[in-house]
């Protein structure tokens, strides 16, 4: 049995695509799933499966979440390793002083390229700053997230990718769920 972590992107949010956690989390073990378990409003989904391939449990939670609430939701799964590799990672966690209030990671549906940060032209953006790692953005916000256009809409037309973001507190806290299940 492995646990894969699903991130459903733009559910909950200013009242669109709107998903109970519960009525999620039925949804999924009706189809098999075990041991689902959710993290706040915002489509964060633990599941564990028979299935090794993660693109295989994100196209299948998508497909049930189209049939049952008939919303067209994007989900990466990613795994404890995708987790870990945050803080190992992340460069600007070495820098003094970090408000991690500003610190976001961008959760991408495949591997970046070696060229993907010039394809992002990151440098528009400055302040906001960002480093690829795999299938990861470290983002650092200068002001904050809601206030840049360096967002997961600007991420997934730049790159052709599927892209979804957390904050830090978010990361930090699903790493802990992680590791107790």
């Amino acid at each position: 049995m492995k646990t894969h972590l699903a991130l459903l992107r733009g559910i909950n949010v200013s009242g669109h695509s709107m998903i109970k956690m519960e009525a999620l989390k039925t949804t999924l073990e009706a189809i098999g799933f075990q041991n689902v378990a959710t993290y706040i409003q915002s489509g964060n989904v633990f599941v564990d499966t028979e299935e090794e391939n993660s693109a295989a449990v994100g196209f299948k939670i998508k497909q049930e979440i189209f049939k049952i609430f008939g919303h067209e939701v994007p989900v990466v799964v990613i795994g404890k390793e995708d987790l870990e590799a945050c803080f190992k990672n992340n460069l600007f966690l070495k820098e003094k002083d970090l408000d991690p209030k500003k610190l976001y990671v961008a959760f991408i549906s495949t591997t970046l390229s070696s060229t993907s940060m010039n394809d992002l032209r990151i440098s528009q953006f400055k302040p906001d700053e960002a480093s690829i790692d795999g299938n990861k953005i470290f983002i650092k916000y200068a002001v904050g997230a809601g206030k840049t256009r360096f967002d997961q809409k600007y991420i997934e037309k730049k790159l052709n990718v599927i892209a979804t973001i957390r904050n830090w507190n978010t990361v930090t806290q699903l790493l802990k769920m992680y590791e107790e299940r």
